[in-house]
């Protein structure tokens, strides 16, 4: 059954590749973005992909206007919602920003969706609101904590969502809570693109492949895990947005709420990732070990069964593919520069 999906944030990293998904599961879509985090070229790329041409409404999700307007000429069937502010480190320096974004944004785009009478929503939520988990891999259940405004804005939002479900049983909401995105479409036409000096690992792996950063730092390496260093759970962004396109379908079929992480239940150290990245360029890929950052677990890694149980998803590409892609992506960049 085709369904007219709204995705705020759409032009972005996550936003466009489950835009992609949604057309090819059939779907309409239209994309509301700002561009304050994704390249004005993105939906020029999208059409290349998936052959239709993109419906865009280039606003912000903050703006209740933008939204009335938006809502009033297009039938929306739900909502996938993006459009947030995303680094830890920038959150701890600019967190007013961040409660008005992701905070703010989320209850006008609220507001508008119940006044429009469209209450399915696909929420975009983070294994950040786990804080420093007491388990790994760390269940849905485990509680919430806030270890920076970033991840405090994603704990508000779930918690604004549960109290709208208790009040009003005609919402449904579906809150996915990714661990580590990376890679990029094999097409090589949309992937990460980072304005500054990346926050995440493998784009900051794929800078010193490109020679753009001189090295990795790893941050510690006398954690309690097989090589020392750090382990993550890393989800390529095609599987991610394949989750979406399951839990949106479950919502639209169902009109039942549900939470689930979207990893693999499967862990990468740092060392892990820059071997596979170097196989996948076939570059050397200089790092240096330095000290342990304040705050840093030494195991991040979702238990995955319940994306399973509830959704029916499994990932299906692994580190290897996420690194190839990667660079298929980067390299292309780079040889356009």
């Amino acid at each position: 059954m085709t369904s007219r999906i709204l995705l705020t944030g759409g032009a972005g990293y996550i936003g466009s590749h489950t835009h992609v998904a949604l057309v090819a599961a059939g779907h309409d879509v239209v994309i509301l973005d700002n561009f304050a985090n994704a390249q004005r070229t993105v939906p020029e790329r999208l059409e290349q992909i998936t052959g239709k041409r993109v419906t865009l409404v280039e606003g912000d999700v903050r703006d209740a206007d933008t939204l009335a307007k938006l809502f009033a000429r297009h039938e929306i069937d739900a909502v996938v919602h993006f459009a947030a502010l995303k680094a830890v480190g920038e959150s701890m320096a600019r967190p007013l920003a961040y409660f008005d974004v992701n905070i703010g944004g989320l209850s006008t785009l609220l507001r508008a969706m119940d006044n429009a009478g469209c209450r399915r929503l696909v929420f975009s939520s983070s294994a950040t609101v786990y804080g420093i988990p007491d388990e790994a891999p760390t269940p849905e259940t485990a509680p919430f904590r806030a270890m920076n405004p970033y991840g405090q804005t994603k704990i508000t939002g779930e918690q604004m969502l549960g109290w709208l479900q208790a009040a009003n049983p005609e919402w449904a909401v579906g809150i996915l809570r990714y661990f580590n995105p990376a890679g990029a479409h094999g097409s090589a036409l949309i992937g990460e693109d980072p304005r500054d000096i990346p926050n995440n690992l493998m784009p900051f792996v794929a800078k010193v492949a490109l020679g753009e950063l001189p090295r990795v730092s790893v941050f510690g390496n006398d954690y309690d895990t097989a090589d020392g260093t750090g382990v993550r759970d890393y989800i390529h962004v095609e599987d991610l947005a394949r989750g979406h396109v399951l839990s949106l379908e479950k919502l639209l079929s169902t009109r039942q709420g549900h939470i689930v992480n979207l990893g693999t239940g499967r862990g990468y150290s740092v060392l892990e990732v820059i071997a596979a990245y170097q196989r996948a360029t076939n570059r050397d890929i200089p790092y240096q070990i330095t000290d342990r950052r304040p705050g840093d677990v030494p195991i991040y890694v979702a238990r995955a069964d319940r994306a399973v149980e509830v959704l029916g998803f499994r990932t299906e590409k692994g580190l290897d593919e996420m690194c190839a892609s990667s660079w298929k992506w980067v390299s292309g960049l780079a040889g356009k520069a």
